[in-house]
């Protein structure tokens, strides 16, 4: 199965037939394959994700996407840029998945770091820490006053997604933001990933967490082995063709069940699964004197599907 993001002329992101191969073993002379012939595309204002089991090549996609590797084959573009303008990275934000942090820093003493790399103009530093603290939940004062190496793993995570917003960059990347966290954790990352999609910004993001990623991408895509197993929009690829989940009173429950698949009818009250077309169904219901009261296309959940898209590669057994 491969669909398309929505289309966008401009888009934030694109690649066409990326590859990365890598040399490899004692004299060089083995070549091994990261990525293959990767294509899609990122609409702006978007959120994204790429999913894809361990060693699918999901950072190294995100690296040549970052211009911090260089693909062996294929092309693309970031905010209509080719891959490693230096002077689009100004315009960007990045989490890795193992971000270093400087045990004997306070946190704002970190931001301020982050802050001179894009050199930001001085008067506006400090202003701007105390906007993206805000922005990230992070308290000031333990900011100021804590050293990093007394952060908690969420407030070790919260800061490193600050340094990636305090540029203010219209894409951000989060590699994996959320390993690794509690509920809690989790919840204000995810909180701050739909603020950023609020204010507009572009992000770009992989995770293992399938369900956090169902609650707050607009697209994925799903990378094993290195190749792009498919990509689209969300809902799209969730929704169970034209199946219906539908729920009404009145009517006629003998002819009811000759439409709906596991029917439940008691004191006049109904509901059951409907595949067949829900035009003709309204116009029969309506028809006996019932009344539908919801009908609901199925969906499938986000793990189901991706455990489904890796069975059909063969990545894990039928």
């Amino acid at each position: 199965m491969t669909l398309s993001p929505l289309s966008d002329s401009n888009p934030a992101v694109t690649v066409t037939g990326i590859t990365k191969s890598y040399r490899t073993g004692f004299w060089l002379n083995q070549s091994v394959t990261t990525v293959q012939d990767v294509s899609f595309s990122v609409p702006r204002g978007q959120t994204f994700g790429l999913l894809g089991p361990n060693g699918a090549g999901k950072t190294t996609l995100l690296k040549l996407l970052l211009g911090i590797a260089k693909p062996t084959a294929g092309a693309g573009t970031v905010l209509g840029m080719p891959l490693g303008d230096r002077p689009t990275k100004q315009r960007l934000g990045y989490l890795p998945e193992n971000a270093y942090f400087y045990d004997y820093l306070t946190g704002w003493e970190y931001l301020e770091h982050a802050a001179a790399i894009f050199q930001l103009p001085q008067k506006s530093v400090q202003r701007r820490i105390g906007e993206i603290l805000d922005q990230v939940q992070l308290s000031h004062d333990a900011a100021k006053k804590k050293l990093m190496k007394q952060y908690s793993k969420g407030m070790l995570q919260r800061v490193g997604v600050a340094q990636a917003l305090i540029n203010d960059p219209e894409l951000v990347f989060l590699d994996e933001p959320m390993s690794g966290l509690d509920p809690l954790g989790r919840y204000q990352i995810r909180e701050i990933i739909l603020n950023l999609k609020r204010a507009g910004k572009t992000i770009f993001f992989n995770s293992h967490i399938l369900s956090d990623v169902e609650q707050v991408c607009d697209s994925v895509a799903i990378l094993a082995n290195g190749k792009l197993l498919c990509c689209g929009a969300l809902e799209e690829m969730l929704t169970l063709g034209d199946s219906y989940q539908v729920r009404g009173r009145g009517g006629d429950g003998e002819k009811l069940r000759l439409w709906l698949g596991d029917m439940d009818f008691q004191n006049g009250w109904w509901q059951g699964e409907l595949d067949r077309d829900l035009t003709e169904f309204v116009a029969t219901v309506s028809a006996m004197d019932g009344e539908i009261l919801q009908a609901n296309r199925q969906r499938q959940s986000l793990e189901a599907f991706f455990m489904n898209q890796l069975r059909r590669a063969n990545v894990v057994p039928s």
